[in-house]
């Protein structure tokens, strides 16, 4: 039930394939839905894996820029080939010491989430004798979109309060050590369609212009206005193209920032699951097939420690996972029997889809979860009951580009 019938003969499930010819055509296809003078972060979260990251970064004039939330993704960063300087370092619970290594390895902007998070960066910053750029994360009291997941217009450990800006601006002005260079917007994720997307950038653009007005800050030199680029996760689906994305976005711009094709001021967008997420497939192996009390579950060697985050949903688990269809019939589908798909662990809460309908499957058999290239083994409970890793391949088409696993040691002090 796989194509990848070779890899598992080589290598074992669960496991997963990234195929990097799919990353480049994401990156490319999401360069192309911008206008031509924007940038794009990468968010390093959804998927860290180096081979993944360094193909967004080797785009020529249109390469990723690396969006990052720990000294770990900044190493992951610079060793896929990204410059500390291009870095954007994001976060609610920046430390000192992630600070103070962020910053001697060259890491110079940060998107700050209140004056007391400023005022950490800024006494790094002095101590060792530079001056870190500081993106204000505002979190907005109104938002345009009422569906998808939002990420603003409520209390909230990121971005400071938009209705307390203004008085904080004296405050955060004097921080020493930094410098207000802009702004950075994240006010929701996976949108669910074209129109909201764009609803909720000109709402997020309008805002940022009233909000430098209110500031004073005449010429902001950046400003980061999120994302919410979305793509079928677990499930078949095709990763959407945005084609009337680029010309709202200009027409917005041009009404709230007239210089913003001269740099004042850059523009960004950031993506994580949109650049990653169709080039991943996950290869789950049936381990055993019981029922009970009516209900039918496959149980795999693939769970909740293998799949088991969704980042931005507050929720441990996926809504559903279901497996790739292709070369089947839809005749065939259409006799599937729904079961339960589980994974392997001593709880009942390692359920990865419930109703799945699945075929005619037995102990040995392989399948297939497609989309699966975001928020995989680094955001799922990976530790848990001691079991390995799963396998990470990285392929072009048909070329293996690597094999790897994450190993975890335990260090004494």
């Amino acid at each position: 039930m796989t194509r990848y019938a070779d890899l598992v003969e080589r290598h074992g499930t669960p496991a997963y394939v990234y195929d990097l010819n799919r990353v480049e055509a994401a990156r490319d296809d999401l360069f192309a839905a911008l206008p031509e003078e924007f940038e794009l972060f990468s968010a390093v979260k959804a998927n860290p894996h180096p081979e993944v990251i360094r193909a967004l970064r080797q785009g020529g004039n249109r390469a990723c820029r690396a969006e990052i939330s720990s000294t770990g993704e900044l190493d992951a960063a610079l060793s896929a080939g990204f410059d500390p300087g291009e870095c954007l370092y994001t976060g609610p619970g920046k430390t000192d010491g992630e600070l103070d290594e962020a910053i001697a390895k060259g890491v110079r902007m940060f998107s700050v989430e209140s004056l007391t998070d400023l005022q950490h960066i800024g006494a790094v910053a002095l101590r060792l004798g530079v001056v870190a750029q500081a993106l204000l994360r505002i979190n907005s009291a109104s938002a345009s979109a009422t569906t998808s997941i939002r990420m603003t217009g409520a209390p909230s450990q990121f971005g400071i309060d938009s209705e307390t800006l203004v008085e904080q601006i004296p405050l955060l002005r004097a921080v020493e050590g930094t410098e207000i260079v802009g702004a950075h917007f994240f006010p929701l994720s996976n949108a669910r369609d074209e129109d909201a997307l764009i609803g909720e950038f000109q709402h997020t653009i309008a805002q940022a212009a009233r909000t430098f007005h209110d500031i004073g800050l005449d010429e902001p030199r950046f400003l980061d206005i999120g994302g919410g680029f979305s793509v079928p996760y677990a499930v078949p689906g095709e990763r959407p193209v945005y084609g009337r994305l680029r010309e709202a976005l200009s027409q917005t711009l041009d009404e709230h920032f007239p210089r913003w094709r001269e740099g004042f001021p850059k523009v960004a967008c950031e993506s994580g699951r949109y650049l990653v997420g169709d080039s991943g497939t996950l290869l789950a192996g049936v381990v055993n097939i019981k029922e009970s009390r009516g209900r039918k579950f496959v149980i795999l060697d693939a769970g909740i420690n293998t799949f088991g985050g969704m980042s931005g949903l507050g929720r441990l688990l996926p809504v559903a996972v279901s497996p790739d269809t292709a070369g089947a019939s839809p005749e065939s589908v259409e006799s599937w029997e729904k079961s339960s798909l589980v994974g392997p662990l001593c709880t009942p809460g390692d359920v990865l889809g419930r109703s799945v309908a699945l075929p005619p499957l037995e102990a040995g058999d392989v399948i297939e979860i497609p989309n699966a290239g975001a928020y995989g083994p680094t955001s799922s409970l990976l530790m848990f009951l001691g079991r390995p890793a799963p396998v990470e391949i990285v392929v072009r088409g048909d070329e293996v580009v690597s094999v790897s696993r994450i190993e975890h040691h335990r260090t004494y002090a």
